[in-house]
């Protein structure tokens, strides 16, 4: 007789003979065992996705707004870091040369400024070219009307000083100067000279503010110019400029957004170029660039120079308008705007506020009035107006 039973993990078959002897057989029960290891695996796979799926939808729970939380208290601590300045005090440069390239009415370009925009800080180039074509022959009458129309306002005049001075192409010297052949004596006699005329004939004019002399002077790689000043010829007009008018402060610019002014001369005042935007033609592949300077390295930069040079700072060119491939009057709306649109100027006018100077100069009032006289299209100049507006005092 036989009989099967099942006892844990194992078949017993109990087998008896005739004889009465029994015999115990055991056998390992696989098959049972597979069918149930697979059930169970079954189950088990099924919880873990489950429980997997879940863990899922915690962890995403739990990082989105842990994602937005640091990033609000990153933003906040920005903030903290680096606080906007709450009372910005706002400039303008102006170039006649340049208003009438882009084909502006330049008089109604700059009473736009004073009167519209209501700017109480003007930045004018005394070009040597323009006022000094003839050797000893001088025509100041539209740097006259300027200044005497910023008087009438109650405006101030930081006017610009030397051979290097803004806009293209940056140094400015007449045909006879050239002839004379840069850097000799009697080329530097000639420019003290001119820089003498002028300080004497604006040193007691009621909207004079202050002198910035030879811009970016150090600028050895932008603008047709014979190369970088050097320090003695820098020196010398320093100097000049002091001995001629010592009742009005001497700035000077810094050459780039990265330079620590190390030598002589050392001015009243450093000023600053803050651009964000601009063209890269300097490298094989060519491409619009964001300038990665960021505002702490701004704010360390002028606090050394406070400490080594005991100077304070200003940002002399604030950059709103388009640097691209072309000359902006060749360049279309399109173009201009992936480097200045209305955003990336509410984007930087945030920028510039967080280095950590009230008195800022904007550069490129030329180019909002063209856009707005001649393209129809005021919505550059209606935003720089919305900042601007009320935020322009004149400097003593």
């Amino acid at each position: 007789m036989i009989a099967i039973r099942e006892q844990a993990n194992l078949h017993i078959a109990i087998i008896s003979h005739i004889n009465g002897d029994i015999m115990i057989l055991m056998v390992n029960k696989k098959p049972l065992k597979k069918q149930n290891r697979r059930q169970k695996i079954t189950e088990s796979s099924k919880k873990a996705l489950k429980r997997k799926g879940l863990n899922r939808w915690l962890l995403v729970a739990i990082a989105v707004p842990t994602a937005i939380l640091l990033l609000v208290g990153l933003s906040n601590l920005s903030d903290f870091l680096w606080p906007k300045v709450k009372n910005p005090n706002y400039g303008a440069s102006f170039s006649i040369k340049y208003a009438k390239e882009l084909g502006n009415d330049w008089q109604a370009n700059y009473t736009a400024l004073l009167d519209d925009m209501g700017f109480k800080n003007l930045r004018l180039m005394s070009y040597w070219d323009e006022s000094e074509a003839v050797k000893g022959q001088y025509n100041f009458s539209d740097l006259d009307w300027q200044m005497d129309e910023a008087a009438k306002r109650g405006a101030k005049v930081s006017l610009g000083l030397g051979f290097r001075q803004p806009r293209w192409p940056e140094c400015h010297q007449p045909a006879w100067a050239k002839e004379i052949g840069y850097g000799t004596d009697e080329w530097q006699a000639a420019l003290n000279n001119y820089i003498t005329v002028v300080q004497n004939r604006y040193k007691n004019h009621p909207a004079l503010g202050s002198y910035q002399l030879e811009n970016e002077a150090k600028n050895a790689w932008f603008g047709e110019c014979p190369g970088a000043a050097s320090t003695d010829r820098l020196i010398e007009e320093f100097n000049l400029a002091k001995n001629n008018d010592p009742n009005h402060p001497v700035y000077m610019s810094l050459s780039d957004q990265h330079g620590f002014p190390a030598g002589q001369p050392v001015p009243d005042k450093y000023g600053f170029s803050v651009y964000r935007i601009v063209w890269n033609d300097k490298t094989p592949i060519h491409f619009y660039l964001t300038y990665p300077t960021p505002v702490w390295y701004h704010k360390a930069r002028a606090t050394a120079i406070k400490i080594i040079k005991d100077r304070d700072f200003f940002v002399h060119e604030l950059q709103v308008e388009p640097w691209g491939p072309k000359a902006t009057k060749d360049l279309s709306l399109e173009e201009q705007n992936r480097s200045m649109s209305p955003k990336q100027i509410n984007k930087n006018f945030t920028f510039v506020k967080k280095i950590g100077t009230e008195d800022i100069y904007t550069w490129g009032g030329e180019w909002w009035y063209w856009r707005k006289t001649q393209f129809n299209d005021p919505s550059i100049w209606d935003t720089v107006k919305q900042e601007v507006s009320g935020n322009s005092r004149a400097l003593n």
